[in-house]
């Protein structure tokens, strides 16, 4: 079967031949693995199983200077420092009073929806997605700041509102924009948990986003595509409700989160939503021995992957902090199924 023809069964909760996976880096770790193995020839060992397409700069940033960037709404960023820090949101009150709102053609990249049609025609055997990151949970605080737009969703619910509304029409001109490439499925990106559960409780998450995210992920639907969306932290309050509303795909499912221990989530949901990462970004990967991560890994294939449902992924890029014999492990543990 081809990568495209695997991922298909994968998302159709059938047992594929082999589990699928994706392998993404940060900083310099896929350097040091050059290092490591003597050469680059190891990254052609990588079955594209996924190949990510992109038609809206989501995150656009135009330079400021040698540490600032603005973004697209008009808020000032730090980019100096890992993770990069919003300095000054463009809204210093909850209002949008005197404040316009960017419009789609601001994000809409026209050259970039040409060279991935150029990059999707040449792998035609891989599942394409279409990439729409920073969803309406982060772009709403992007406006307010973090602090600030927690406290205005309990003391002016109204704002909130709003600012969702015109987020939601937003990236529904963004769905319709990606759909024109052709492209099995759109991801999204929208962090709604910490560490310990829903960032702005489960009801008010229901209240708020839920029916927002609803209306994006039919939209998708209409098109016959897939819906992906990443969230970090713990989500295990509200996914019955993320499979209510239609989600196909759970990114990046934390098992240090509380509730997202992946093989419970399995038990509980395997066959109602397809779960992609579940290998632990905060503990195995960067504190597990090589032999522990090879164990786990084929752990979460046999119990995670059982009856599809599954793609394989750290729960996080590989970050810098990862050593290399870590890092080592990962890969080859992941190009273990590989087809001889």
């Amino acid at each position: 079967m081809k990568p495209r023809d695997i991922m298909l069964e994968t998302l159709h909760h059938r047992q594929p031949p082999v589990t699928p996976y994706s392998l993404d880096f940060e900083g310099d770790v896929a350097e040091r693995l050059d290092a490591h193995y003597g050469g680059r020839a190891w990254r052609g060992q990588l079955i594209p199983f996924m190949v990510r397409a992109y038609a809206v700069d989501t995150d656009l940033k135009t330079p400021i200077d040698d540490v600032y960037v603005r973004d697209g709404y008009g808020g000032v960023w730090r980019q100096d420092r890992r993770p990069w820090h919003l300095e000054r949101p463009p809204l210093d009150r909850p209002s949008f009073e005197g404040y316009t709102f960017p419009g789609p053609e601001v994000f809409i990249r026209p050259d970039w929806r040409e060279r991935s049609r150029q990059v999707i025609a040449e792998t035609p055997d891989s599942f394409h997605v279409g990439e729409l990151g920073w969803g309406l949970f982060e772009r709403s605080w992007n406006l307010r700041g973090f602090q600030n737009l927690l406290t205005d969703v309990v003391t002016d619910p109204d704002f909130f509102e709003e600012a969702l509304d015109r987020l939601t029409e937003l990236y529904l001109a963004f769905v319709e924009y990606t759909a024109a490439l052709p492209v099995d499925a759109i991801m999204f990106g929208d962090d709604w948990g910490d560490q310990r559960g829903v960032i702005i409780g489960p009801q008010r998450w229901r209240k708020f986003l839920k029916p927002r995210w609803a209306k994006i992920y039919e939209a998708v639907h209409r098109h016959g595509m897939y819906a992906f969306a990443h969230s970090c932290g713990s989500v295990a309050e509200i996914l019955p409700d993320i499979i209510e509303i239609g989600l196909d795909v759970l990114e990046s499912v934390q098992p240090e989160a509380a509730g997202m221990n992946p093989y419970e989530l399995k038990r509980k949901y395997g066959d109602k939503i397809t779960f992609f990462g579940c290998l632990g970004s905060q503990s195995t990967i960067p504190f597990g021995t090589p032999e522990g991560i090879k164990a786990e890994v084929r752990r979460l294939r046999r119990e995670v992957g059982r009856d599809g449902g599954y793609i394989l992924a750290p729960a996080k890029a590989l970050q810098p902090e990862t050593p290399t014999e870590n890092a080592a492990a990962v890969f080859e543990a992941f190009v273990e199924e590989n087809p001889r």
